[in-house]
């Protein structure tokens, strides 16, 4: 790993380093006054699968074409959900897309009575649904092609499809991370999605069974992970040290980022809490959240060096409390 650093210190019980210079003006949860965008809802028709894939889109307020990040429900929600995550990325600038996978949104538990909910959701949590959700992602961004040069519609001119983004949570992280370059089970890599240039894994997971170098070892683009000291999901049995083990199985030829919160359960990702919550909610962990999102887009989506120097830097202290933990590794050769 080649350090671009002019020193190392210690800070959250990892080792962080110093960019030779600071990103003094550089703040990634900064809005600037006007920066309120708008939403669109639409619906993608998949015909070859007899599909409808139905999307909530965050446009910045600023004409022209933005950089596009998209985003994965967990089992169980829809596109109305992390609202947060929406608001600010496209105040900061990018055309954020959300996605509603049929079969494993809230059609699952909706109708169900409370007590068959939580078998209902164990059964959504299939590979069926897993491979329908890899295959919504390239179906929403061969559409997002044609509506953004459709002269009539309301997404033309307004996405910027060189610089793509992938983001998720929980079910939604499973499916970011396999689009984004994971050998994923029973498709190998071949749905990784070329067109999507970063990655951010809110709760993620390492394969069941198998070997994580292996199916990690395909990874070449940036990833983020986030996850909590309490991140347990009450369905999938992901437990913390699944989410922890795909950091270090991640090649060393990729930019490499992540955040452990202290205390923070599988809900500090989204913006409700779930059943088995047992923290109170910590607001800083949306504050954390947000900025370290941000500035990995705008690093790597907008190849902004004041938010690389950011991230690599002592921006991070700014936002994280003392028992957080964050740790990141630059690409080899950079």
């Amino acid at each position: 790993m080649t350090l671009h650093a002019s020193a190392v210190i210690r800070s959250f019980g990892l080792c962080l380093l110093i960019a030779p210079f600071a990103a003094a003006d550089y703040d990634p949860l900064h809005l600037p006054p006007g920066s309120d965008g708008k939403t669109v809802e639409l619906t993608v028709r998949d015909e070859s699968r007899n599909r409808e894939i139905p999307l909530l889109v965050y446009l910045p307020a600023a004409d022209g074409p933005a950089p596009v990040v998209l985003f994965s429900h967990g089992l169980g929600g829809t596109r109305d959900g992390c609202v947060y995550l929406g608001k600010h990325w496209s105040a900061r600038g990018y055309a954020a897309v959300f996605l509603q996978h049929p079969g494993s949104d809230d059609s699952v538990w909706k109708d169900e009575p409370l007590l068959r909910r939580m078998a209902a959701m164990n059964r959504a949590a299939s590979a069926e649904n897993y491979l329908l959700r890899l295959q919504d992602v390239k179906a929403v961004l061969d559409r997002l092609d044609v509506w953004n040069r459709q002269a009539d519609h309301a997404l033309v001119g307004r996405l910027d499809l060189n610089r793509v983004g992938m983001s998720g949570h929980s079910f939604g992280a499973q499916t970011t991370q396999a689009v984004s370059g994971q050998a994923a089970p029973l498709v190998g890599p071949r749905l990784t999605e070329p067109r999507i240039k970063a990655a951010v894994a809110f709760s993620p997971s390492s394969p069941r069974r198998g070997d994580p170098a292996t199916a990690f070892g395909s990874v070449k683009i940036p990833w983020m992970l986030m996850t909590g000291t309490k991140d347990v999901a009450l369905i999938g049995d992901a437990d913390l040290q699944s989410r922890l083990n795909v950091y270090p199985h991640l090649p060393d030829t990729i930019d490499r980022y992540e955040l452990v919160l202290h205390n923070a359960e599988h809900s500090a990702f989204t913006d409700r809490r779930l059943p088995g919550d047992r923290e109170r909610p910590n607001p800083n962990h949306h504050r954390a959240i947000l900025a370290l999102s941000t500035a990995f887009w705008d690093a790597h989506l907008k190849d902004d060096p004041a938010a690389r120097a950011w991230l690599h830097g002592t921006g991070p202290r700014n936002v994280l409390e003392k028992d957080d933990r964050w740790q990141f590794q630059t690409a080899s050769g950079r």
